[in-house]
């Protein structure tokens, strides 16, 4: 009998922001709202069931206008896991949290976004990324 696999390619259209910050991701969402002049609101966490080898559980938070999405995440489980990576972006688990911006522009395009994170007294290093180069990318796409 033959097996046929699917594979599937998909194109990320958003900035991804990787993020060190030991705040917790409440305080962090409050100080981006603040920062940012935005209104992040805490989403029902999200889920990842990983088929014989448990489940994972991230924050979550989102900010979404008509033309503008953003989407802070905690990049480490927040639920116990047995994995050796439980981690939502395992390529780039140095970061403790990720910022997707999808449609910026102006004071919130990509460069300006960069310096007003790194400023922040509860952000220590951000870097920006290319999610079509993460392994891992179809676990931001919502």
């Amino acid at each position: 009998m033959k097996t046929f696999t699917l594979e599937v390619d998909y194109e990320c259209d958003f900035d991804l922001f990787g993020l060190v910050s030991s705040t917790r991701d409440y305080h962090l969402a409050w100080a981006l709202n603040r920062a940012l002049r935005l209104r992040l609101v805490k989403q029902p966490e999200l889920l990842l069931d990983l088929l014989n080898r448990g489940r994972l559980v991230f924050s979550h938070y989102l900010h979404a206008t008509e033309t503008l999405s953003l989407r802070l995440f905690r990049n480490r489980s927040v639920a116990p896991s047995v994995l050796k990576k439980p981690f939502l972006a395992p390529d780039i688990k140095e970061y403790d949290y990720l910022l997707a911006v999808s449609n910026g522009a102006g004071p919130l395009a990509a460069d300006e976004i960069t310096q007003l994170l790194a400023a922040l007294p509860q952000v220590q290093y951000v870097c920006q990324f290319d999610p079509n180069t993460l392994k891992y990318k179809e676990n931001l796409i919502l």
